[in-house]
């Protein structure tokens, strides 16, 4: 668990990592306070949002592309 956005209001999920990586491709879920996101090799898929948050909000503040519903 972990906040979506860090203190200056950027989001924590990036679309490419900056820093060397330790092992490629072990992540298959994301969950943050504002949604549980399910990565994919084509984005991220929307598994569930926190109450209050709109789809057109949480796509604002997330680099990726979004895929909401199955």
């Amino acid at each position: 668990m972990m906040e979506h956005l860090n203190k200056a209001g950027m989001s924590k999920i990036v679309t490419e990592c900056s820093y060397p990586l330790t092992a490629k491709a072990c992540v298959s879920r994301i969950y943050t306070d504002l949604a549980v996101l399910e990565v994919m090799h084509t984005g991220m898929r929307v598994l569930q949002m926190a109450p209050g948050v709109t789809a057109q909000h949480l796509q604002s503040v997330t680099p990726t592309a979004l895929v909401f519903g199955s």
